[in-house]
């Protein structure tokens, strides 16, 4: 996701991305609710919800704005497991 305010982007996982998003929109999510309004830039699916949160995990060790950009370009996460 993306905060509209600012450009900051936000990386999680999940089973339920419609109903996750609805949360984080609804400012009940404490991780997102200083971005202001939020936009769904990007989704991947994954075989489970355990190789999701890997997933997610070594994305946010990244912390690089340009690598997270290349991803929502190529619409796909190319990272191993």
């Amino acid at each position: 996701m993306e905060s509209l305010r600012d450009k900051r982007l936000y990386v999680g996982s999940t089973t339920d991305l419609r109903s996750r998003f609805r949360h984080h929109r609804g400012g009940f999510t404490w991780s997102t609710k200083r971005f202001g309004e939020l936009r769904l830039v990007f989704s991947q699916e994954f075989s489970t919800i355990e190789v999701a949160r890997s997933v997610e995990k070594k994305l946010k060790k990244l912390k690089r704005r340009d690598y997270l950009e290349k991803i929502i370009k190529e619409r796909k996460i190319r990272m191993r497991v």
